[in-house]
């Protein structure tokens, strides 16, 4: 019987192509978290209420999870402190998931907490891996290196 060692090309991805879809997904996913924070914040696509509304200025946990939505998630977006923001954001999301959707119901889709764990997870994921490519943190360690 005759094997074949697999190859480089079918085992692994190139360093590059990985830096640049934990980029991608940085990108995309803080983008939606900050939308998140936007409608708390300043009523933007249909607010709270689904008519402009906003939430109360300094509520727990309302106002505050709207504000790391917005801080952290843009310091997520541009790679800047990104495994710190991550973090935060990811604890965040598993607070809301904890607190809010799953005294509901056990699992995610009948709470309504869907998007919390998802959000939750995949920053858990940036946090541990890094912003990837094209993060202000990469410009960072190499002026620090320089």
């Amino acid at each position: 019987m005759h094997t074949t060692e697999p190859t480089a090309t079918t085992t692994s991805t190139s360093p590059t192509l990985q830096a640049g879809a934990i980029a991608a997904t940085r990108v995309v996913v803080s983008f939606l978290f900050i939308c998140h924070g936007a409608m708390g914040l300043f009523g933007t696509f249909g607010g709270v209420d689904g008519q402009g509304g906003t939430v109360e200025l300094f509520t727990w946990p309302d106002w505050w999870g709207s504000m790391i939505h917005l801080v952290a998630g843009t310091l997520v977006l541009v790679g800047l402190f990104t495994r710190a923001a991550a973090l935060l954001c990811s604890g965040a999301m598993a607070y809301a998931y904890f607190t809010v959707h799953q005294p509901i119901a056990l699992l995610p889709i009948p709470n309504g907490g869907e998007p919390a764990a998802l959000y939750s997870w995949i920053f858990l994921l940036i946090g541990i891996l890094g912003p990837g490519a094209f993060a202000l943190d990469t410009l960072r360690r190499r002026r620090a290196a320089a």
